[in-house]
């Protein structure tokens, strides 16, 4: 029989699975010049829709023009079945708890995991089908040998768009959940072996004290299914910057100067790119989407093109050494490298707090697209 203590766990990531149903399970987002807020779509277990009102339309709209099919969500069969099978996935792993067999928590732990893999599977199968299969007739774009397939997971470029594809809330859910019930069933499996072989001293296994709680404590258990959301949670890394493509989600002004490009990375890997350390600093004091910001990104003055943590870099704001949108603020990974610079151009050495709150001071309604700071009144030391 299992233990009291896996029969909670088992028990509680049966009951937490049942939140799949009002959360999304995944989300695909684009990001291009054209559409500074970006086009998002959220799979949710029974339907498919887009992040705002119209994002699902704007979509369709964008792959009509490259042959690709309509994302019709009625005609998805998999958003039929997968409530189902989610429900009897829940009503077995409550089952499991109540009964606490542990043939039956192998079984329920092996059951998810191929119903996981399958559905991963499926998915990508999805993915390719609506990026391969393309209609060169109705195509109004023809690339020889394109195909537009998202990651499953992670970021790819296609053509001037960025694709993100990411687990959603309810995605991890499923994610914590399996990683519970394996190791609470690699727990009951030890504890099994255990129990089956005889002491050292010859005496009976019936003969020995049973065991009153799992071989893995509860916290350890609970720790190790957070820390593997939390790595899969981490921070994407920011993607390379496009110069000449990519617009500033603050400005609108072209990416141009290799030595100044910056960018802030969301927790789902959604990345804003920006022409300059200022419009970073001011879009991260006005704009609502700052919110979700988990990373920021600066280029390296040093190293043109080359992108550093924007918390841990070194900044200088010189007269001499003017940036795109006027404040002086240059961005560097190394101090030596920065107090080089202020020996030969003069002006002040700032660190990431300081950036911020000179913006913050120096820029009024920056949310409205443009800088009410003067080029003269960053320049000024």
């Amino acid at each position: 029989m299992m233990t009291k203590g896996s029969r909670i766990l088992v028990l509680v990531a049966a009951l937490a699975m049942g939140l799949v149903y009002v959360l999304p399970l995944w989300r695909i987002e684009l990001e291009a010049p054209q559409y500074p807020e970006g086009l998002g779509m959220v799979i949710r277990i029974d339907d498919v829709a887009g992040v705002k009102t119209h994002d699902l339309s704007n979509i369709n709209n964008l792959n009509h023009y490259i042959g690709m099919k309509r994302i019709e969500p009625d005609a998805i069969p998999e958003l039929v079945f997968m409530p189902v099978i989610l429900g009897g996935l829940i009503l077995l792993g409550i089952g499991v708890a109540a009964l606490g067999r542990r043939r039956l928590l192998y079984g329920w732990v092996a059951l998810f995991l191929a119903v996981s893999v399958a559905g991963l599977v499926d998915f990508w199968k999805w993915e390719y089908d609506y990026g391969h299969d393309l209609d060169d007739e109705t195509a109004i774009i023809k690339i020889p040998g394109m195909s537009y397939q998202p990651p499953l997971i992670g970021s790819r470029q296609i053509l001037n768009f960025t694709a993100h594809s990411w687990p959603g809330a309810g995605g991890w859910i499923l994610i914590a959940a399996a990683a519970t019930g394996v190791v609470v069933a690699g727990a009951e499996l030890r504890r099994s072996r255990r129990d089956r072989a005889p002491s050292e001293s010859g005496a009976p296994v019936g003969d020995r004290p049973r065991a009153t709680s799992p071989t893995v404590p509860v916290a350890t258990v609970l720790l190790v299914g957070a820390g593997m959301v939390a790595t899969g949670c981490g921070a994407p890394e920011p993607r390379p910057l496009a110069w000449g493509v990519d617009a500033c989600a603050h400005c609108h002004m072209g990416l141009v100067e290799e030595a100044y490009g910056t960018e802030a990375v969301s927790g789902t890997g959604k990345a804003w790119v920006f022409d300059s350390v200022e419009c970073l600093a001011a879009w991260l004091h006005d704009d609502p989407d700052a919110a979700a910001v988990v990373s920021v990104w600066v280029t390296d003055f040093a190293n043109p093109g080359t992108l550093v943590s924007g918390e841990e870099a070194f900044y200088l704001r010189s007269p001499t050494l003017t940036s795109p949108m006027g404040m002086g603020l240059t961005a560097f990974a190394r101090a030596e490298d920065r107090d080089g610079a202020r020996t030969a151009f003069g002006g002040d050495a700032l660190d990431w707090s300081e950036v911020r709150s000179l913006v913050a001071a120096g820029v009024v309604g920056a949310g409205s697209g443009g800088h009410a700071h003067a080029a003269t009144q960053g320049a000024e030391p």
